[in-house]
């Protein structure tokens, strides 16, 4: 189950931690929560996703949702950090090509 936190830093970034899976029982408390930032703050809106293990179509609905939604008010949802098995979903879906998403940089081996 996800085990959504969140973290406001106000003067620059409004951002939203998850964990575990975004998934259809926990869309409802994710999608309250993004709400609730948005309806509350300025500025763009931070999703990191560096520990959500797994997301299904209701998950992947709610960022698209939560994207169109920061575009009509003329911000940005951003996706920090999501793991191999996120970033496979969002590319099989075609998603990343619509959401912004901030991957971390691969390790540099010598």
């Amino acid at each position: 189950m996800l085990a959504p936190t969140h973290d406001a830093v106000r003067s620059q970034e409004n951002i939203v931690r998850l964990s575990g899976l975004l998934d259809v029982r926990s869309v409802g408390d994710v999608r309250q929560l993004l709400n609730d930032l948005i309806d509350n703050s300025a500025g763009d809106v931070i999703v990191d996703l560096g520990a959500v293990d797994a997301m299904d179509a209701t998950g992947l609905g709610l960022l698209v949702a939560t994207h169109r939604r920061t575009q009509l008010l003329g911000r940005q949802l951003v996706l920090r950090h999501p793991v191999p098995s996120v970033v496979r979903i969002l590319a099989v879906t075609r998603l990343h090509r619509i959401l912004n998403v901030e991957r971390l940089p691969l390790p540099i081996s010598a």
